[in-house]
């Protein structure tokens, strides 16, 4: 099913399944998704849903319709595709196609690492673990003999985007490395180990800046993850959630 994500400077205010054939966008009342701002004109906007696609037509509204920046008539919506009416934004989010197809944020922002930088990022420093109490391994070993112990893998995580054009994405972190942002700017990376989830500084761009968990930089050493840390990266804002 498809969806419009509402939002205005980068803060999402409403979510709409499109779940009937017509949708219409304005400032009146009696629209499907109304938007209560005077550079909205009162019918501003059409979406018409037929089968499995999704049409968008400007109703010769005051200040245009956009779609990715550009001014449209008609235009047929895709995956991703952000609409501007006056200041406000709609991500328009097709979860069928999102199935089939790499998420917008991850091509955006996830980087394919080089085998290089895979070498570089295990080769940091990271903080060591307490030490383990005498009595672990126990009189028969079990603990240190079955290993579950040592490689048991940490709980499920994800990010969710807190700010800018893809609040609301999320992505699950199944990789042993995941590489974020972008190049030239800020990239930074997280590694998922037994022990937990660390996010690494790779580049800072020109200013070489850190990125930051919870408003402080991590500085040159990997930073330990706990579930609700707010990452900031390359401008943008995403949570950390362990499950």
């Amino acid at each position: 099913m498809a969806r419009l994500l509402l939002s205005l400077d980068s803060q999402v205010l409403a979510e709409y399944n499109m779940n009937k054939e017509r949708y219409t966008i304005g400032r009146l009342p009696d629209n499907d998704v109304r938007i209560d701002n005077p550079a909205v004109s009162g019918h501003h906007a059409l979406i018409i849903n037929i089968l499995n696609d999704s049409f968008l037509e400007d109703l010769n509204s005051t200040n245009g319709t956009y779609v990715n920046g550009k001014l449209i008539k008609k235009h047929a919506l895709q995956n991703g595709d952000v609409i501007i009416c006056g200041h406000h934004q709609l991500r328009f989010v097709d979860s069928q196609a999102a199935e089939n197809e790499p998420d917008e944020f991850e091509k955006t922002m996830v980087i394919q690492p080089s085998a290089a930088l895979e070498d570089r990022i295990r080769a940091m420093k990271t903080p060591k673990a307490p030490p383990r109490p005498a009595h672990a391994n126990g009189a028969n070993g079990a603990a240190a003999g079955n290993g579950h112990a040592q490689n048991a893998a940490p709980p499920k995580a994800k990010l969710q985007v807190l700010s800018g054009a893809f609040a609301g994405r999320e992505l699950e972190l199944v990789k042993a490395l995941t590489t974020l942002g972008r190049p030239g700017i800020q990239v930074a990376a997280i590694t998922r180990r037994a022990d937990g989830y660390y996010l690494v500084h790779v580049d800072g761009g020109l200013d070489d800046e850190f990125p930051l968990v919870n408003g402080t930089p991590i500085g040159p050493q990997a930073r330990r993850l706990d579930d609700n840390d707010v990452i900031t990266l390359a401008g943008v804002k995403m949570g950390f959630f362990s499950h």
